[in-house]
């Protein structure tokens, strides 16, 4: 299961979470995020995947983010329409994996999702709330029992330390992995290691 870290900013930080062997690490290009990457840290991971999340962004900027962080995936959490996935795939190419985020409440928010098949490699299902992301407050799970698309999904909205057995214990087909962000901070942008390790090693007994 791919275990993705959102919201790293600090350069020692993001070494340390890194050395606890996650698979996936996030950076926020929303200005209006407390998370918000402004510039390039110090040290960028090297066996964990960048991942760069964008809000509505003009395409030249997700490009220039690219290249300047040498991001391997770019995670789209606003209403970007199936025209803006299908236009970013074409200035990437390939080689950089497109991640497109639903906010959740009820069954009817996976009709969304339809759309968007075929254009992205990974959805991302997070909490529907007045802020983006980080908001560490979860959906009902059980809701995305009625997701029957073919896409494989990251879930994420508040997931905390505590929660490991529970996502042991949650199956789905199509899941792919897990976001971790907020409930793992002792400030915006700075992730308890510690709480991390041990909710990585409970994860995997």
């Amino acid at each position: 299961m791919i275990v993705k870290v959102c919201g790293m900013r600090d350069a020692e930080n993001i070494r340390a979470v890194e050395a606890l062997g996650v698979d996936w690490m996030g950076f926020i290009f929303w200005e209006h995020s407390s998370r918000y990457v402004g510039q390039l840290p110090a040290y960028l991971p090297k066996k964990a995947k960048r991942v760069g999340v964008f809000v509505d962004a003009p395409l030249e900027v997700i490009s220039q983010k690219v290249n300047a962080f040498g991001l391997n995936i770019v995670q789209l959490h606003g209403s970007e329409p199936p025209v803006y996935l299908r236009d970013l795939r074409a200035l990437l190419g390939d080689q950089i994996a497109v991640m497109k985020a639903f906010n959740i409440a009820t069954r009817d928010d996976l009709q969304l999702t339809s759309g968007y098949a075929g254009l992205a490699d990974y959805f991302l299902f997070d909490t529907k709330a007045k802020l983006v992301g980080g908001n560490g407050t979860k959906f009902d799970w059980s809701v995305l029992a009625h997701y029957e698309g073919a896409t494989p999904f990251l879930l994420s909205g508040g997931i905390g330390p505590d929660d490991a057995n529970r996502i042991r214990a949650f199956c789905h087909p199509q899941l792919a992995g897990i976001d971790l962000n907020s409930r793992f901070e002792v400030a915006p942008a700075m992730k308890n290691v510690e709480l991390i390790k041990q909710f990585l090693y409970e994860q995997n007994q």
